[in-house]
Parts: structure tokens; C-alpha cells; sequence
């Protein structure tokens, strides 16, 4: 194995829960979650030698991940396919936590690709700065629309 492929390796395993905690805000299938997963890596593997090191590289995995689903997210929605019935989920669970954490999903999942992302990345504890530098845009600007997000999310039913 050469030293990409070790570097590389490394980087995965250190930032695996980042990536699949993308993945797993826009989808709560499971298959769909790997196959997101699985394309974030190619993006990686992709662009690992273009990567400067001018940003932090959780911050770079991040911007990586969240452009990835975004883009297959808005592919999904220009194809219509029809969804595969069953009779079991299996992310259901009955404990009150697993209950508003599924209802803050869905509501979640509800909101515009960006402003999921924004959420998604301040539920991480993300500091406005840090969550400006994944989705381009300023702290100040990150503040503002979490405050609108929030408010949505409040209104949701």
C-alpha cells in the first residue's frame, strides 16, 4: 500500500462518523446511506491530491460530503422512482429520545439542501466560523439563517 493509499485510509477511519452523519441527513435508508457514503469517498479519493491543506481537513471532508449529497439529493428529485414497500423500519425505535430524534429528522428533511446543511453542521457544534468556511458563506450570514432555520423548524407540524 503506498503512502496515498495509507493517508487516505487513515483519513477515513479518523472522519468515518462525519461522513456518514452527512449521508444519514439526506436519507434515512440505509442502502441509500451506504451508496452516499461509498460516493463521498470517491469524491474524496478524487480530490485528496488537489487538497491545500488551507482549511482544516475535517472542514474540507465536510464541504466534500455535504456537495456530494446535495448533488445526488437534487438528481433524486428530477427522477422519480417508485419506493420499494416494506413492512418494517429499521430505524424505528420506541424510547422518547429515538422518537424526537426521528421527528427533528423528518422536519429536517423537510428544509432546502443548504439549509440542512447549516444544520446540520451546527448540531455537529461547529462553530459559525467553521460552518461559514464548509458552505461559503460568513459567520455573521451562518447566524442569520440558523436563527430563520430554527424558527421553520419551530412551525413545522
Amino acid at each position: 500500500m503506498d503512502n496515498k493509499e495509507q493517508a487516505f485510509e487513515h483519513m477515513v477511519r479518523e472522519h468515518r462518523t462525519t461522513i456518514y452523519t452527512v449521508c444519514y441527513m439526506f436519507s434515512n435508508d440505509s442502502d441509500e446511506v451506504s451508496d452516499l457514503f461509498q460516493e463521498v469517498l470517491t469524491n474524496l479519493w478524487k480530490g485528496m491530491e488537489k487538497f491545500e491543506g488551507r482549511s482544516d481537513i475535517k472542514t474540507w471532508i465536510y464541504r466534500v460530503s455535504l456537495n456530494t449529497c446535495i448533488s445526488i439529493d437534487r438528481k433524486k428529485k428530477r427522477r422519480r422512482a417508485l419506493p420499494l414497500q416494506m413492512n418494517i423500519n429499521l430505524f424505528e425505535d420506541d424510547d422518547t429520545d429515538s422518537r424526537q430524534a426521528e421527528m427533528l429528522r423528518k422536519r429536517i428533511a423537510k428544509l432546502g439542501p443548504f439549509d440542512r446543511a447549516i444544520i446540520l453542521l451546527w448540531l455537529e457544534n461547529m462553530s459559525y466560523d467553521e460552518i461559514g468556511a464548509v458552505v461559503g458563506i460568513t459567520a455573521k450570514n451562518v447566524s442569520v439563517r440558523l436563527y430563520r432555520i430554527k424558527e421553520q423548524l419551530k412551525r413545522m407540524g
